[in-house]
């Protein structure tokens, strides 16, 4: 791609001839670094034009900067930045000002860079055993049929999807398949004014926390659970309480009395995999209609129940509207894709719609246009199945190896998702462990940053087979056995021989 011909300009106050002053703007792109090696330089005819000098001027000035070595020519493919041209120069750093430097510590409103952090480093991909959760294989995405429904989007027919500011309204075509397919799959049913789309899910929680708490009400969340959310009811000053999760969840009765919000993962709780009983959600939903608390439901991962079939959602329970749901496409579609949705009672939408009017409008229309012909066109549904599949796979093949390795399983052995959740032998620190598995290009998630408390046993982590390939995964898995091993600290490898995997 050549360089664009308006990124060049005459200054009226430079001297010298038109040709002379070309060559000095051509010169100083290349020294300042912003004229790169290799890259094609605008046509004599098109620079000409933009600049509203003659051809041969502009000829000229591309003559000299080749005998300069500032260019090159290559017979009728035009004039390129040559790989012999000065290299840009290194300016000093300017002498800072002697004025009162700025305490930011005091001048910061607030501060966010204390979050719990789960980052992963940018380059994971380049390792070989990613055990990371949340990120898709390009393997596995359709990425032919997305292509094909973004063109669809991009064209002259959706150009008010495409064009237009939206305001605060949403793309109607993706909120029609929400309501008439996506959620009467889950037992929900919702009108228009009754779903909103999101920027994921953490937007979507973020929208419930900032409308639904403040510093005068309270809120309880499952420990382990997720940290962003943490995070997120933090910035709301809102009394938090963390509930200890049990093998089937979040239990009704362990929640603390005097609660407005209650956050939960009924259907497949982060990070174990437990899926709470129909009992339980019945309970939880009486107690909330006896105490008047609403309950935020994120309905994660309900795709990829493939163990069995997943229980109705929570909201599908719901008679009294107190049931905030929150669904997201980033997980069953891919996480860049950064589209989700609310689904509760008119008033709550109403005010959580002018709330994400006040920072971004409305997510991009192209991506919602997009989603909705890929949804509507029944591409989601078959990548879905496919996604069933593999991650089945996947997981009867990490389930076989954890056993074979003796390592200690902590979570829902056969609850579908993406990911393992296990515990090393104490005292194991699993953020070490995986700081120290990196170097063998294996990626683990330590467990700390899921617990409320941070004085409790950090020996948890968690095992992802979202983005790594089933054949990976018992030499990855192989490798955190023998780093455990290597400190004394894991099991034996068990006798028994590992399940064999479907194909």
């Amino acid at each position: 791609m050549a360089i664009s011909a308006e990124t060049f300009f005459l200054d009226p106050s430079d001297h010298g001839t038109l040709q002379a002053r070309i060559q000095q703007r051509v010169a100083e792109g290349v020294l300042s670094g912003r004229l790169r090696p290799g890259e094609r330089m605008p046509s004599s005819r098109k620079l000409a034009a933009h600049l509203g000098v003659s051809r041969i001027t502009v000829t000229l000035a591309y003559n000299e900067l080749v005998a300069n070595d500032y260019l090159r020519a290559r017979g009728r493919s035009g004039y390129f930045v040559s790989e012999e041209a000065p290299t840009p120069r290194t300016v000093a750093e300017p002498p800072r000002p002697a004025g009162r430097p700025v305490d930011w510590t005091r001048a910061l409103g607030h501060r966010f860079s204390d979050a719990s952090r789960m980052g992963k480093p940018e380059d994971w991909r380049r390792f070989r055993y990613p055990f990371v959760y949340g990120q898709a294989d390009p393997s596995l995405f359709d990425h032919q049929n997305w292509r094909l429904c973004t063109l669809k989007a991009l064209g002259q027919r959706d150009a008010g999807a495409l064009l237009d500011d939206s305001f605060e309204r949403d793309d109607p075509l993706l909120v029609e398949f929400l309501a008439r397919h996506t959620l009467p799959r889950r037992g929900v049913l919702a009108g228009d004014k009754e779903i909103l789309i999101t920027l994921g899910a953490q937007n979507a929680l973020w929208l419930a926390a900032q409308t639904l708490l403040n510093q005068r009400r309270a809120a309880a969340v499952e420990d382990p659970g997720y940290p962003g959310l943490r995070d997120i009811l933090r910035q709301t000053r809102c009394r938090l309480s963390a509930v200890p999760v049990g093998p089937e969840g979040l239990d009704p009765a362990a929640l603390p009395e005097g609660l407005d919000v209650v956050f939960v993962t009924p259907s497949h709780h982060c990070p174990t995999g437990a899926t709470m009983p129909m009992a339980a959600r019945r309970a939880l939903l009486d107690r909330a209609a006896a105490e008047d608390f609403l309950i935020v439901e994120d309905d994660y991962e309900f795709e990829m129940a493939f163990a069995r079939p997943p229980f109705p959602a929570l909201k599908s329970l719901d008679r009294d509207g107190r049931v905030i749901y929150v669904g997201s496409f980033s997980k069953s579609l891919f996480p860049g894709l950064r589209l989700g949705y609310v689904v509760a009672a008119e008033p709550v939408i109403h005010e959580m719609r002018a709330l994400r009017a006040t920072v971004l409008r409305h997510p991009p229309g192209l991506m919602q246009r997009a989603a909705a012909y890929f949804l509507s066109l029944g591409h989601y549904d078959a990548l879905i199945r496919r996604l069933g599949r593999a991650y089945a796979h996947r997981r009867e093949v990490m389930a076989a190896a954890v056993a074979a390795h003796g390592l200690d399983m902590a979570g829902a052995p056969d609850a579908g998702g993406s990911s393992l959740w296990l515990r090393a032998p104490d005292p194991v620190d699993t953020s070490a462990l995986a700081l120290a598995l990196r170097q063998q290009g294996v990626l683990i998630e330590p467990g700390a940053p899921f617990f409320a408390d941070p004085t409790a046993p950090r020996r948890h982590y968690r095992l992802a087979y979202s983005s790594i390939p089933a054949e990976r995964i018992p030499d990855g898995v192989a490798l955190v056995a023998a780093a455990l091993r290597e400190d004394g600290q894991a099991p034996n490898a068990a006798p028994q021989q590992p399940r064999s995997a479907p194909p």
